[in-house]
């Protein structure tokens, strides 16, 4: 396949649009079923890229969840421990350990449910029947992946009454080194970002802690790939193989960092006996229950415990998580890291990233204010890794 026309760009105004190769080579892609859109395809070719680069890396299954050309998560296959399955609600899907790609996307899915309402999905992998069935439940606009085994594949196909987007990439395709883009008629060129993040990036300790576990590594690794592919400014808190918190678009860094830090908090309260043992009505939906429990443990809690309005969703009433017990059991986490695709300007950033449970921080380092920075850490007693590189997406 040559091109593959469009039914239109970005809005439905702008057409005529398509997809091809410039050297008029085919494209590396097989549609197996639906009819994947612009913006489906932006999703599809930044986050296979991201999948491929953490399973090239570190050498285990990875997916991600992507919504409007960034990432909500990515995460590679281990196995989600039982509290962490309840709150992303996959505590009863059968055979999900025994499935390293499902156990990935159930992680990345379940990072930022509310952002990965109809999310495009990324597999560094061949889709195996229960990670079909996982997407199968989940509202998404579309897959990307190396392969899908027959009867996946079927499964996916009859999603959409038949028109759910289906994308089979070629692994071995390699971009050329040299890209382009138009922007008001004008063409930007530039090489590829081929830099590679991995543990060697990580060796550049400027904090008096200098104790780096591997699982610290392999979180900051994952949250440095994930902003390679998030539009920046951008921030990416990361702990157990997943990235649990992006910020991504800020033109401010304290807000991308405080955007991501209160998602990551999120994550955590999701799976605390609070939120887990919130006593729904069985006719409440999945999604539905993602927006109750985000009202739930928000300032603005009273939208769902009111009387009058709680009788809607519970079968009791719950008791108010207050912001005292919330605060609480964030004071309990540790061991998370966090990683910045520029510098920290200020120390506002560590502070903020404190609160989440952050222990590990890995960002490029060069500011003029570093020593602040590094103070900061220090009385912290973090660790902290100059990386030297900027990674900058847009």
């Amino acid at each position: 396949m040559k091109d593959f026309e469009l039914k239109y760009g970005c809005n439905p105004n702008q057409k005529p649009s398509k997809i091809f190769m410039k050297d008029d080579s085919d494209l590396p892609i097989e549609i197996l079923s639906g009819r994947p859109g612009y913006i489906n395809f932006l999703d599809a070719f930044n986050s296979w890229q991201l999948v491929k680069e953490i399973k090239d890396v570190l050498g285990q299954p990875a997916a991600a969840s992507f919504k409007h050309v960034s990432p909500t998560s990515a995460a590679i296959g281990t196995k989600l421990p039982e509290s962490l399955k309840k709150a992303c609600f996959v505590d009863d899907v059968e055979g999900l350990d025994d499935s390293p790609l499902a156990c990935a996307y159930a992680r990345a899915r379940g990072t930022d449910r509310l952002s990965s309402f109809g999310d495009w999905i990324a597999l560094s992998d061949v889709c195996d029947v229960t990670t079909a069935l996982l997407i199968k439940r989940e509202v998404s606009d579309g897959v990307i992946a190396p392969g899908y085994e027959p009867e996946a594949l079927e499964i996916l196909k009859a999603k959409k009454k038949g028109n759910y987007n289906i994308v089979k990439i070629d692994p071995d395709y390699v971009p050329a080194e040299i890209e382009t883009k138009d922007v008001y008629g004008i063409t930007f060129q530039q090489g590829r970002n081929n830099f590679r993040i991995d543990n060697e990036l990580l060796e550049n300790i400027v904090t008096e802690n200098k104790e780096f576990p591997d699982s610290a590594k392999r979180d900051l690794i994952i949250a440095l790939i994930t902003l390679k592919y998030t539009q920046s400014n951008s921030v990416c808190y990361a702990v157990d193989g997943q990235a649990i918190g992006v910020g991504a678009g800020q033109q401010s860094r304290i807000h991308c960092t405080r955007l991501a830090g209160n998602k990551a908090d999120i994550w955590h309260l999701r799976q605390s006996e609070k939120v887990l043992n919130l006593p729904f009505l069985p006719t409440i939906k999945r999604p539905d229950r993602d927006n109750v429990i985000d009202i739930y443990i928000s300032d603005d809690d009273e939208d769902v415990l009111a009387e009058g309005v709680w009788q809607n969703y519970f079968s009791v009433k719950p008791e108010p998580f207050t912001r005292e017990e919330q605060k609480a059991y964030l004071s309990t986490i540790t061991g998370v890291s966090v990683g910045s695709d520029a510098f920290f300007p200020f120390d506002d950033n560590i502070e903020r990233a404190s609160r989440s449970g952050v222990s590990y921080v890995a960002q490029p380092g060069g500011s003029i204010r570093d020593d602040v920075v590094i103070d900061t850490c220090n009385k912290k007693g973090m660790v902290m890794a100059f990386t030297g590189m900027r990674l900058f997406h847009h």
